[in-house]
Formats: structure tokens, C-alpha cells, sequence
């Protein structure tokens, strides 16, 4: 009975993913929305997906301060790979824009402190037309680990939505057999949401680190919003899914970029915190405006985006069509993030008693703006205060009980 019960456990632990990563959402940066598929490296020299680009964005990442307050992974996604596999049928990098190959820019990155990320496919094409992983999943999972890869993002294009219960799973279990520990993050429920498809989001949390559930992001305060207002629907789902070592991926983050003004990127900043999801930057931060960067870099926002509970901040209190107000728990006693989120075009005031957001301590609490860095004051849960949120922005607090 003993030999059984082993067998049984030693099943169970090579299905799910078992890599000991994630433990706090992943930090770093992904070329994909700034740079997106460009290989025009003749005409766009800097600008090409390309191993000059990573290596660039990886010196600014450890030059620039933020490797120092958390972000770590210099992430490849589509495009980066020759139009064929190799005559071993591995896959291998484009012989132009990567000419020393992935496993020496993947050198490269470690010798600056940080770590590699790349990108596949698990139908027959990725997005953009470059070789697909269907029927090559063991392979390339021991051709990332011996290139000394870090983390893959799996897409979802070009395969049959219906079989990725078994297919992520089966990737799962590839890199497990690797032996590398590599960050895996999915984009499986996204595919089955847009397929009408139930998701399992336990076997999701069982298989995957992170995992995208809605749609791209794009350089917008529309499209920040649009997934902040999915998040806000599906909460009671995406809630019990997260934790250490498995959270949801609302996608990349645009601070930096052109599309968004300095309170949209606080909110993006502080809404991804509070959801506890990766903080995986597109941006160029070659030329970044030090607005941007202080914003990407604010250590006490990155504090409750880090926080080791792990937890999923949740909507507590709508005020008007336009204000929602989350609260996440963080591991202290009574200590939590709060964020005022402000859609309207005008800035918003708004009255209310902490009590009305679940902050009962008789004691009363401390609260500080955390975006502005200054203490707010000391109050009870009985008493109504103002709070103001600027234009299309966010007042992030840091709430914790007065000893």
C-alpha cells in the first residue's frame, strides 16, 4: 500500500507545475506592445525586435534603477525566431536580428543580474505567422532550458481551443522534465473566455504561474479600463485563483509609452498592485521621461503589488458610475491597499467612513498617500473624511491599524 500511495504522489507532483517561482507577481519587461513584430531592422535600426533592443533595454533596466527595486525578467515575445525550425527540428532565433544566438543573449542577461524570457506557440503558427510548438512541446521545452531560459509565455494562436486543458498541462510537464526552473506563464483562459469555453481556473493555478485572461492591452486609457472593468465583473472567479506561485495577468504595463497622461499611469500602477498581477513594463526605456519612470519605480506601490500574501485585492464600494474603490489585504495585521479609482474625466470627491470599506478596528488605522508620499492622518472607522481622486486617476492609500 505504501509503494502505491508513492506512485500516486509522484503522479500528482510531475502533473502540475513544480518550478517553486512566482512567489510574489514577476516583475520586468516584454517587447511585445512597444515594439510589437517589427524586423525591419535596415530601416528601423534601433526600433527592430532584435538582440541589440534586449540588450539595451537590459542595461537600462540594471542602469536605471530598476532592477533595484524588483523587476528582473527581460522578456522576447513573437517574432523573435527564424520562418523554420532547424534540420533537428529545434527551433533558432533569426540568424540577422539575433546573430549570436539565444542562448548567448540569454548569457548576457544573467551577467547583468536579471533573467530571460522568450515566447511560443502552442498551435501550428504563433500570431505572426513563426513556427508553432504543436507537436514539437518536449523539444522546445529542453531547447529553452538549455538555452538557459527563465520564463515562456505560451500563446494560444492557430490551435484548437478545446484541447488546451490537456495541452498547457502536457507543456507543464515538459518543463518540469527539464529540471530548470522556468517561469510558465499561459495564455489558455484567454483563449477558452473568447471560445465561450468554461474555465478551470484550479487547473489553470495548478499548471501555469500567470496566465491572460482578457484581451491585449493596448496604449489607451480605454484599454486599461476595459480590463479593469472585466476584473471588476469576474472578481468573485479571479479572487480564490491567486495566490503565491499563480496569478492573474491583466497584461503588460504602458507607463512610459505615448497613449496614457501621469494620473492614468498611477492608476495602471496602482490597479495592478491592488490585483496583484506581474509588472511586466512595454515601454522603451532608452528614452523614457523620469515622470514615468518614478512612477514605475515607486517603491511603495511595488511594496503592495509584492506583497508576500499574495492576495487578489477585491471592488468593495461603488459611488456613482464612476468611482470604485479596492481594497487588498496585505500580510499584517489590519494592514491593507486601497485604491480610490476615478474613471471620470474631472477630478471627484467623494465622503465616506473606512468602516463602509470593511476597516472595523476600533483602534482606528494610519493612512498614507502612497503616490504622493506624504501621511494622511490617524482615523477611526466611525468618522467621514473627504478623499479626492484627480481627472482619470487614482488616490492609492496604505492603511494600517493604529497599535
Amino acid at each position: 500500500m505504501l509503494g502505491v500511495t508513492l506512485l500516486v504522489l509522484c503522479a500528482v507532483s510531475t502533473q502540475a507545475l513544480d518550478n517553486g517561482l512566482a512567489r510574489t507577481p514577476p516583475m520586468g519587461w516584454l517587447i511585445w506592445e512597444r515594439f510589437r513584430c517589427n524586423t525591419d531592422c535596415k530601416r528601423y535600426p534601433n526600433d527592430c525586435v532584435s538582440e541589440k533592443l534586449v540588450k539595451e533595454m537590459a542595461d537600462r533596466m540594471v542602469e536605471d534603477g530598476y532592477k533595484d527595486v524588483g523587476y528582473e525578467y527581460v522578456n522576447l515575445d513573437d517574432c523573435w525566431s527564424a520562418k523554420e525550425r532547424d534540420t533537428q527540428g529545434r527551433l533558432q532565433a533569426d540568424p540577422e536580428r539575433f546573430p549570436s544566438g539565444i542562448k548567448a543573449l540569454a548569457d548576457y542577461i544573467h551577467s547583468r543580474g536579471l533573467k530571460m524570457g522568450i515566447y511560443a506557440d502552442y498551435g501550428t503558427k504563433t500570431c505572426a505567422g513563426y513556427p508553432g510548438s504543436l507537436g514539437h512541446l518536449e523539444t522546445d521545452a529542453q531547447t529553452f532550458a538549455e538555452w538557459g531560459i527563465d520564463m515562456l509565455k505560451l500563446d494560444g494562436c492557430n490551435s484548437n481551443v478545446t484541447t488546451m486543458k490537456k495541452g498547457y498541462p502536457e507543456m507543464t510537464r515538459y518543463l518540469n522534465a527539464t529540471g530548470r526552473p522556468i517561469l510558465f506563464s499561459c495564455s489558455w483562459p484567454d483563449y477558452e473566455r473568447a471560445a465561450g469555453i468554461p474555465i478551470n481556473y484550479t487547473l489553470v493555478a495548478e499548471n501555469c504561474n500567470i496566465w491572460r485572461n482578457y484581451d491585449d492591452i493596448n496604449d489607451s486609457w480605454g484599454s486599461i479600463t476595459g480590463i479593469i472593468d472585466y476584473y471588476n465583473k469576474t472578481q468573485d472567479t479571479l479572487i480564490p485563483a491567486a495566490g503565491p506561485g499563480h496569478f492573474n495577468d491583466p497584461d503588460m504595463i504602458v507607463v512610459g509609452d505615448q497613449g496614457i497622461n501621469e494620473n492614468q499611469a498611477n492608476a495602471q500602477m496602482a490597479m495592478w498592485s491592488i490585483f496583484a498581477a506581474p509588472l511586466l513594463m512595454s515601454n522603451d526605456l532608452r528614452n523614457i521621461q523620469p515622470v514615468f519612470r518614478n512612477i514605475l519605480q515607486n517603491k511603495e506601490v511595488i511594496r503592495i503589488n509584492q506583497d508576500p500574501l499574495g492576495k487578489m485585492g477585491r471592488r468593495v464600494l461603488t459611488l456613482g458610475p464612476k468611482v470604485d474603490i479596492w481594497l487588498k489585504h496585505l500580510n499584517a495585521w489590519e494592514t491593507y491597499g486601497i485604491v480610490f479609482l476615478n474613471q471620470d474625466i474631472k477630478a471627484r470627491t467623494v465622503t465616506l467612513r473606512l468602516e463602509q470599506l470593511g476597516l472595523t478596528y476600533g483602534h482606528g488605522y494610519q493612512l498614507r498617500d502612497i503616490l504622493n508620499h506624504k501621511f494622511i492622518g490617524y482615523w477611526t472607522p466611525h468618522e467621514s473624511h473627504n478623499y479626492t481622486m484627480p481627472a482619470t486617476g487614482v488616490l492609492m492609500i496604505y492603511a494600517y491599524g493604529n497599535e
